[in-house]
């Protein structure tokens, strides 16, 4: 008897009841929690049914332990968050989703705060603040030391509770979607388990649909994840149509409290937090194993930390290592990391004297069902938010305490497209039409198997021969001899068949190692061939594959360095594109095509005439690459200090092609290379004051992106990169206003989630803001003296931390006394205005 396909409905009795409404939220984290929430906030009317496959309490939420990322610290900005997501992402981070997780992130936290979730904070009542693996700042908020998601999930489950419009089905397993004619998502089947009207299948239909049914990793042997976590969301997404994304790449916790070779089931995370304020890994010999091996050791991204703790269990052949936390002595233990603590003494060990065993582990999803920047899935009407869905946020490697963010900002952005795409008032439902579609049921029997096959084979670990065996296993599970009759548990392993066999085909296409994928036969990363993204699809043909180009405008790994300098490649090819436009025009390179034979090549070097501090090469090396060379090689890299007569770049290609391209490439590589060197002066100016040096908008239209960049190069960081980043009272604001105090009042009653800058001219003027909440005040052309006074005063008076930032009239010269002064930044906005260009030249060679 041959195996049975994947099947696109699950076999179900028909729906024996039904119900109608808006909105159907299928789980209970904070992702769906939220949708059901914001949504009622926008339509207060609106009906929102909440479908969760046990209590309300049930998911992923409630373990998370480390907290919630988000830039809170006057000092840190949201592109460094974005920054080091794109660093963990490994080039497969969409950077406009990135963008809009670490620019609304702390907007949507401040959100949860009011809907009642308590953070820990200190004394003075400023939220703490740690730091995990990644994550260059500390930007971290916990509750109850290591119990944040608990937090999280009471709060939430409390909002929701006093919203008579939210309605909650518990004990409910979402089967299929329904759709209508048109192919549109219009509500679910489920299995409601326990007595009562709705009891057994039924039918939910509504207007739209989200997916916030969590992880998968019950997939595997041990994993983190409750027993909930059976891969529901992506398995009914794949049985309607929809598109899942790199599934490959599935996060393994490199510290999960190692309980023996034998233990399965959901085991006790080590939260990252616990390295993030000091423990560090060591071997049985009590070698520091990361120390040599990333620049951040202990704290390096998740992935380069699970290798390292694989190889190292590898070759002094230990089925762990130990996470060594003894120096934290007892209290700590006990106050900021009560849960963890408690647990490893449940299992004898005291991590006020024992180092912990630990070991990687399944942890998180980050691939899932693939969605835009609104949540929208490619099914008209269906969502996805949390970690059943793909955002691009997270690529090839979550950077630590981003999931529980994600779930939140996009969560909000759900709520707002289902609000503006309602229909008009008085509309039905529509009621859903049934197809004839495959159907079919997993014997239960088989999930120890399939967890052990997939722990085995497509793990932290993975092979050609150890896919492909993984990949027959499953195949086989699919057989049963006798009728599997429909009912919880062989709906559960057919979902967990379903995603086991998607992964499991991701993981032997990719020939590479990235992020969390680790290929033993592939052990290097390729940009040339896998900077991209494999979407899969079931049809009833089966399972359909497709690799999509992660950017499709320019070479792939271009596209991944300027993706992880924080730059979005698309606009840079748009750029790029206009500067030759103005330079080419219909007619072209008339001198070139006139002198040059069209056969001949050349090589070229691009070379530096003065010392200065070299930006933009990627820039520049596209515009080559885009007309025609061939071959480059990178001789120095952005953010490094040159000195005349260095070669920075090498490029060979059609002579024609390089010197057409010399003047588009050289006008970017020079400008960006003076804002980095005349930032670079700065820099130094003021070394081992404790102050920054940072940017203003004033830049070149178009160019603010790359200019802020070359700033950072230069060893600067950026202020706001636009008008709603943050709102900042001027003095013409003040004018208009009437006064400081009423301008503040009235940007914080208009957009109560912006942080608020002011600026202020006269010390006199100080006071006022301090009392209003000002985090950051601009201090504009004051003296040295004056500014000093400021400083003082804001130690003494305000009550929360606020940044004071000097600004205007600011000298070389004078810059030093100033940043002495103990202000937070020196802002110059002749770095992007005035720098006057780096001499770079090309040379052609013979």
């Amino acid at each position: 008897m041959s195996a049975p396909a994947i099947p696109l409905r699950l076999t179900a009795p028909a729906p024996g009841w039904s119900a109608e409404a808006d909105l159907v939220v299928v789980g209970s984290g904070i992702a769906g929690l939220t949708v059901a929430l914001r949504y009622t906030e926008l339509e207060p009317e609106a009906k929102v049914l909440v479908v969760t496959k046990d209590v309300l309490s049930s998911g992923s939420t409630r373990w998370a332990q480390g907290g919630i990322a988000a830039v809170l610290d006057p000092r840190d900005t949201p592109d460094e968050h974005l920054n080091d997501t794109l660093v963990a992402g490994v080039g497969l981070c969409d950077v406009r989703a990135v963008r809009t997780l670490v620019t609304e992130g702390p907007g949507a936290l401040r959100r949860l705060i009011e809907r009642g979730a308590r953070f820990d904070r200190s004394p003075d009542g400023e939220l703490q603040l740690t730091r995990e693996g990644g994550h260059r700042r500390s930007r971290i908020v916990h509750a109850g030391g290591d119990a944040t998601g608990a937090e999280v999930q009471r709060a939430l489950i409390e909002a929701v509770r006093a919203r008579p419009s939210i309605e909650v089905i518990e004990h409910a397993l979402a089967l299929d979607l329904l759709k209508d004619a048109q192919g549109r998502a219009r509500g679910v089947t489920l299995h409601v388990m326990g007595e009562g009207a709705r009891d057994g299948v039924g039918a939910v239909l509504a207007r739209a649909v989200v997916l916030a049914t969590g992880g998968m990793g019950q997939v595997y042997a041990a994993t983190t994840n409750p027993v909930v976590s059976t891969g529901d969301g992506v398995a009914l997404a794949l049985r309607a149509g929809a598109v899942v994304r790199d599934l490959e790449f599935v996060q393994f916790h490199p510290t999960v409290l190692w309980l023996g070779a034998d233990s399965t089931g959901q085991q006790p995370l080590i939260s990252e937090a616990v390295r993030g304020e000091g423990a560090y890994l060591t071997d049985h010999e009590g070698n520091r194993f990361m120390a040599d091996a990333h620049e951040l050791a202990d704290l390096a991204p998740r992935d380069v930390v699970a290798k390292g703790i694989m190889r190292t269990m590898r070759a002094t052949g230990r089925d762990h290592v130990y996470l060594d936390g003894r120096h934290f002595g007892r209290r700590k233990w006990e106050t900021r990391f009560p849960t963890i603590y408690a647990v490893c003494r449940e299992h004898g060990i005291d991590p006020a004297t024992q180092p912990i065993p630990v070991a990687p582990a399944a942890h998180y999803a980050s691939g899932g069902v693939r969605t835009d920047l609104r949540g929208r899935t490619s099914i008209d009407g269906l969502y996805a938010c949390g970690e059943v869905a793909c955002t691009g946020v997270h690529g090839a490697n979550r950077l630590a305490s981003n999931s529980l963010l994600e779930g939140l900002v996009f969560a909000e952005r759900i709520a707002e497209d289902v609000h503006a795409a309602r229909p008009a008032p008085g509309d039905p439902v529509p009621a859903e039409v049934a197809s004839e579609v495959t159907s079919g049921l997993v014997d239960p029997r088989v999930r120890p198997r399939i967890q052990a096959h997939m722990s085995r084979g497509a793990s932290v670990l993975r092979s050609r021969e150890s896919l492909r065996a993984t990949a027959k296993a499953l195949l086989d599970a699919r057989w049963t001899p006798v009728e599997v009759p429909p009912r919880t548990e062989s709906w559960e392993a057919a979902n967990l068949l379903t995603v086991a066999t998607v992964l499991t085909g991701a993981a032997a296409a990719r020939l590479e190692t990235r992020g969390s994928h680790w290929r033993e036969d592939h052990e290097t990363r390729d940009d040339n061939e896998w900077l991209g993204h494999l979407d899969v699809t079931l049809t009833e043909e089966g399972l359909r594959m497709t690799y999509t180009p992660h950017e499709d405008t320019m070479p792939a790994r271009l596209a991944q360095e300027l993706s992880a300098a924080g730059l979005d490649p698309a606009e840079v090819d748009t750029l790029i594109g206009r500067a030759l436009e103005e330079d080419l025009w219909e007619a072209g390179d008339v001198t070139s095509l006139a002198t040059i034979p069209g056969e001949q090549r050349s090589s070229a070097d691009v070379v530096a005439r003065k010392d200065g501090v070299v930006a933009g090469l990627a820039v520049a090396e596209a515009v080559f690459v885009r007309l025609g060379a061939d071959r480059t090689e990178r001789r120095a890299k952005d953010g490094e200090r040159v000195r005349a007569g260095d070669v920075l770049l090498t490029v060979e290609g059609p002579t024609r092609a390089l010197l057409t391209a010399e003047r588009t490439a050289l006008n970017l590589l020079t400008h960006l290379s003076g804002v980095a060197t005349l930032t670079g002066r700065w820099v130094e100016a003021i070394e081992g004051t404790g102050a920054r040096v940072r940017d203003s908008r004033k830049t070149l239209p178009g160019l603010r992106a790359l200019e802020k960049y070359a700033v950072r190069c230069g060893g600067g960081v950026n202020h706001r990169m636009s008008l709603s980043d943050a709102a900042l009272i001027k003095d013409n604001h003040v004018v208009a206003a009437g006064g400081v105090a009423e301008a503040f009042r009235a940007v914080r009653e208009r957009y109560p989630d912006l942080p608020i800058e002011v600026e202020i001219d006269r010390l006199d003027q100080l006071q006022p803001v301090l009392d209003e909440g000002a985090r950051e005040v601009l201090l504009d052309n004051f003296t040295v003296e004056d500014t000093e006074r400021a400083v003082q005063l804001v130690k003494k008076q305000a009550k929360n931390r606020v940044a004071l930032e000097a600004s205007g009239g600011l000298t070389l010269e004078s810059a030093r006394a100033v940043a002495e002064t103990g202000v937070d930044y020196l802002a110059v906005g002749a770095l992007t205005h005035s720098a006057p260009a780096l001499d770079i030249a090309l040379d052609l060679r013979g």
